[in-house]
Parts: C-alpha cells; structure tokens; sequence
C-alpha cells in the first residue's frame, strides 16, 4: 500500500471547514488511485497534521506556487509536526503542475465558446494571489498567462494579483465581454471576498470564473501528478525564463 498526503494551507481563524474540503478532495483523488491511501491535512491545524504524517510516503502540496513554502517551510513544518523526513518525500505544487497549465487554457476557452465570444473580441484577468516578499509567485502566474496567450488569439490578457502589484482592484477598462479566472487551489476567502470585492471597485464588467482548483478535473489531474512523483524543484523559481 502506497501513502499520499495532500497538503494545504487552510485557514487558521477557522480551520474546520477547510479540513473537511480537503479531506473530501483526498476521497476523490483516492478513486483515482486504487491501492494507494490519500489522507489531507492542513498547515492551520497542528494537531490534524501530527496525526497525518505518521508513516511515510510523498506528499502533495495544494499550493500554487514553489518556492519558499515547498522548499523550506513545508519540510519544517511537517518535521515539526513529528514527520520523519527520511520517510516522505515533497511532490512539486497543483501550480507548477504542466497538466494545471493546460487545464487553465482549457477553462479560458471553453468560457468563450459557453458564452458565444469570438475569443478575439474576449479580453482576460487570470488573478493570482502573488507575494510581496518572492517573485515566484507571480513568475508561475506569468507563465500560466503566457500559455493561454499562446493558445488563444485574445484582445487583452493581464495578470493582477491579491498581494502585490499590478494589484486586481487598480484594472481598469475589462468590459462585457470579459473573464476573470482565480488562479487558486480552492474557494475560500481570496476567491469569495477578495477577488469579488476587487473586480467591482475597478469597474470589471464580465464575468468571474470559479477558481482552476473547483474544477471537476482536478482529481484526476492531481492522482496524476502522485503517481510521476516529481520531486519538489529546488530551484527559486523554474518558470522565470520560460
């Protein structure tokens, strides 16, 4: 029997809910890998983490970027929380995940084609939550854009972000004929609040997307990535020149 483990940040202020989404996300990535165990903890709840890392296996960030958390502050946590790292091994984030990219050039292009647009006369905010202390968080989010802008002839594309500039509450001019899709692993607080609440003080006139991770495609995808066990990059940030 073979053990993974996803991980996500959760929220500290009130843990429980976050804890059973993502326990009920670990159920449906687990159809998807018979003879494996996927349990889910997160990083807001100490003692559901302890619990979690017994035993040994790969564990799968839900996060959208690398970097800091997955190279350092993940691994520390999970050995403070009594893991013994010889035995586990980090996977690469859902957000670096290649599959996650073409999933959210899929999602662009089939909101065109739901709404009737020419994809010409569409225009696109992929928001992301960014960082104001690394550059790899909007390094991932660049490079996701970029692929969809390969993909797809649009009028207009920029990423904004929660946490740094170009921040998403300073767009301007995305009318109608407008998307939004959050480049985030779940639907908490940035995508019901946040996100929302930025897009109508800058005036946006489209249409918000939900986010890439409440996709029915994630699952599969993640089960996916498990199974190649790519190591986490030990890199700062494998995207920046692509």
């Amino acid at each position: 029997m073979t053990q993974a483990l996803i991980i996500a940040h959760g929220q500290p202020s009130d843990p429980a809910p976050a804890e059973a989404d993502l326990a009920a996300l670990a159920v449906r990535v687990a159809a998807h890998l018979p003879g494996w165990t996927v349990g889910s903890a997160t990083l807001a709840d100490e003692a559901s983490l302890t619990r979690a890392v017994a035993g040994g296996g790969v564990v799968f960030p839900l996060f959208m970027a690398g970097g800091w958390f997955t190279r350092i502050h993940l691994p520390s946590r999970l050995k403070g929380a009594g893991a013994d790292m010889a035995r586990w091994q980090v996977l690469e984030p859902l957000g670096c995940a290649p599959a996650l990219h073409d999933l959210a050039k899929a999602l662009v292009a089939e909101a065109v084609a739901a709404q009737g647009w020419d994809v010409a006369d569409t225009s696109l905010i992929l928001a992301a939550h960014g960082s104001g202390r690394s550059p790899v968080p909007s390094d991932i989010a660049r490079h996701v854009l970029g692929g969809i802008t390969a993909a797809l002839p649009l009028m207009r594309a920029e990423v904004a972000f929660i946490d740094q500039a170009p921040q998403l509450i300073h767009t301007g001019g995305f009318g109608p004929r407008s998307l939004c899709l959050p480049y985030f692993a779940a639907g908490g607080g940035h995508v019901t609040e946040d996100i929302p609440q930025a897009l109508v003080a800058s005036g946006f006139g489209g249409t918000l997307l939900p986010p890439v991770g409440a996709d029915p495609r994630i699952p599969a995808l993640i089960a996916q990535a498990i199974v190649a066990g790519q190591p986490v990059c030990t890199q700062e940030c494998r995207w920046r020149a692509a």
